[in-house]
């Protein structure tokens, strides 16, 4: 073996490694939608969860981005420390899935059919067929499918390039030797943790792994304690995750090192007593491909097996070994780790948004429902409501601009945006609530009192805000675009209110009914109400522009009100419903 060759296996490492890199992201992406589903769906039942965690990581070829994600659901408060055992153990019986799909480059023989499943037979199509997809897709999910279909050529590509630069060291005796070193269980469990650090992805420490094998140099008796030893290297990622995480996320981290270190101690110590036993010709037969990856799932699977009955006690052990604080825990709202699975995280942003949307309208009802009688614990709610909703739209917004950051799909892009726009609106409404609070407050401390007819007359806009701020609720919350479809035709109705109710001041002060004082007073009100209309205006089009997957707000609300019966029809219909009582000038 030549400095050459030594060129060509780090060439085809690097390929390989960045072929299962870009693979995996896409695949993530690809899957998004689904894996929200497949998580949503997540209960207390073992069963479940063991087959969640396993499918979840056989669709993006990693464990350790699967348990990156737990960690952050129960950082989050989306899953409790004991849903996450079972996902776990899927997880690490899922990730196996990588190692049969490159056992196929161990296929041999002339006959037409194998040689079809052969990589070097499939991996040129599949490449042609991606780089189609990549460079003529009309979408992100027929040019994230072209990049998992690159990604794959890729990696079997660097897979069979470094096989070919190791068929060499066949030759060379002292290689073999070094392999020999090996077949001393505790260094080939020590040197498998070594890589699979470095590397962090047991399923690329296996696949390259199944490359030296193909060139005759991997013995069974080494691949079992490497095997054992990776799934504990696999572990340091989950652990660097978990850095400022909260306890119960410490503890599922903990729990997929743990659950790999118990098994190779287990394992390695069966191995030890009853390796003797077995027939060394087995033992020290040259390992091939599928061999390394049947081995790893049985591994994996026995591991389960006797695992699983101790979780409750491994459970308890890892809650001494991190222990409960005294000190309160920081709420985690947003998990950076979540940014991984964009689907995931959107819909993590939605739940605060909910929240957030809650607080806001709640905020708004309550100030102008009690305008006339404002307590100091309705002023310090009000306060307390608007400074959550400004909590939630730094959270939120901050952690939208990260995520845009990321290589995200089309749909997902645009419910960013959405979600972005929709932040301020919700935002806005709850300063607004704040203003209609302090101007009651002016009215209590300077003896303000409205006319009987301007009362009259702001009781029927209080009742249109409080019917706009219902239906724009409704529609966010539940996606409803019949709620939607009203707002804007209600928020018509506002203006007009407005624009009127503030001429009629304007009569009744120039023939002295009002005072100047007064009509500030009334002016500020109307003013923050009309703006809250204006809001839940905003926050209904983004509904329905959603719901027709188009972003221009303006343009969609423009057509609804110039070309639609149905809009004129809302409109006479509230028109009716908030008219206001006859307004004599004499």
């Amino acid at each position: 073996m030549d400095l050459f060759d030594v060129l060509t296996l780090i060439g085809g490492l690097s390929l390989f490694l960045f072929g299962m890199n870009i693979m995996g992201q896409a695949l993530e992406r690809r899957a998004g939608n689904s894996l929200k589903r497949i998580l949503g769906r997540l209960t207390d039942n073992k069963f479940v969860g063991f087959l969640t965690g396993l499918v979840v990581t056989a669709a993006i070829q990693s464990s350790s981005a699967t348990t990156v994600m737990v960690v952050g659901f129960v950082n989050s408060g989306l899953m409790t420390l004991r849903q996450s055992l079972s996902l776990i153990m899927g997880a690490n019986v899922g990730t196996t899935v990588t190692a049969w799909i490159l056992s196929l480059s161990g296929i041999s023989g002339g006959n037409f059919f194998l040689q079809l499943l052969k990589p070097s037979s499939f991996t040129p199509v599949l490449a042609l067929i991606g780089i189609i997809f990549l460079l003529r897709g009309k979408n992100s999910k027929a040019k994230d499918t072209g990049t998992v279909l690159l990604g794959f050529a890729t990696l079997m590509f660097g897979l069979q390039t470094m096989s070919g630069a190791v068929s060499a060291l066949d030759e060379v005796p002292a290689f073999h030797s070094l392999f020999l070193k090996f077949e001393n269980p505790i260094l080939g469990l020590l040197f498998g943790v070594a890589v699979t650090a470095i590397i962090q992805s047991s399923s690329a420490t296996v696949g390259i792994l199944q490359s030296f094998s193909l060139a005759g140099l991997v013995t069974y008796s080494t691949a079992i304690p490497m095997i054992m030893g990776m799934n504990i290297g696999a572990g340091v990622p989950i652990l660097i995750s978990a850095i400022g995480a909260n306890k119960s996320a410490k503890r599922s981290a903990l729990y997929y090192l743990m659950f790999n270190v118990i098994g190779a101690i287990l394992w390695m110590i069966i191995y030890l007593i009853f390796g003797p036993l077995v027939d060394q010709t087995l033992l020290h037969g040259t390992a091939n491909p599928f061999g390394i990856a049947l081995v790893h799932t049985v591994y994996k699977l026995l591991c389960v097996i006797v695992i699983a009955p101790f979780n409750r006690l491994i459970e308890r052990l890892i809650c001494i070994l991190v222990p409960d604080s005294s000190a309160p825990e920081k709420k985690v709202e947003l998990d950076d780790r979540l940014l991984n699975a964009p689907a995931l995280a959107l819909e993590r942003c939605r739940n605060l948004m909910d929240d957030m949307a809650r607080s806001a309208m709640e905020s708004i009802t309550l100030s102008l429902n009690s305008y006339k009688d404002c307590t100091d614990e309705v002023i310090q709610t009000v306060r307390e409501k608007e400074d959550l909703t400004d909590h939630y739209e730094d959270v939120i917004g901050s952690y939208l601009v990260k995520l845009s950051g990321k290589k995200i799909s089309e749909d997902e892009s645009m419910t960013s945006a959405e979600y972005l726009k929709l932040i301020t609106d919700f935002e806005r409404i709850a300063d607004h609530s704040v203003n209609v609070a302090e101007s009651a407050v002016e009215m209590k401390e300077k003896g303000i009192v409205f006319s009987d007819d301007a009362e009259n007359e702001l009781g029927i806009m209080i009742r249109a805000i409080n019917h706009i701020t219902l239906l724009s609720l409704n529609a966010f919350l539940n996606k409803d675009l019949d709620s939607a479809f009203k707002v804007e035709p209600l928020e018509q109705v506002v203006d007009y209110l407005k624009e009127e109710i503030r001429t009629r001041h304007i009569s009744r002060l120039q023939r002295g009914m009002c005072s100047i004082d007064a009509g500030f007073v009334l002016n500020d009100l109307l003013v923050s109400m009309e703006r809250v209309s204006d809001h839940c205006s905003n926050i209904a089009g983004c509904v329905i522009d959603a719901g027709m997957n188009n972003l221009n707000l303006h343009a969609t609300l423009k057509d609804y009100k110039h070309n639609s019966q149905r809009f004129n029809k809302a409109f006479e219909s509230f028109m009716d419903q908030y008219r206001l009582p006859e307004f004599s000038q004499d």
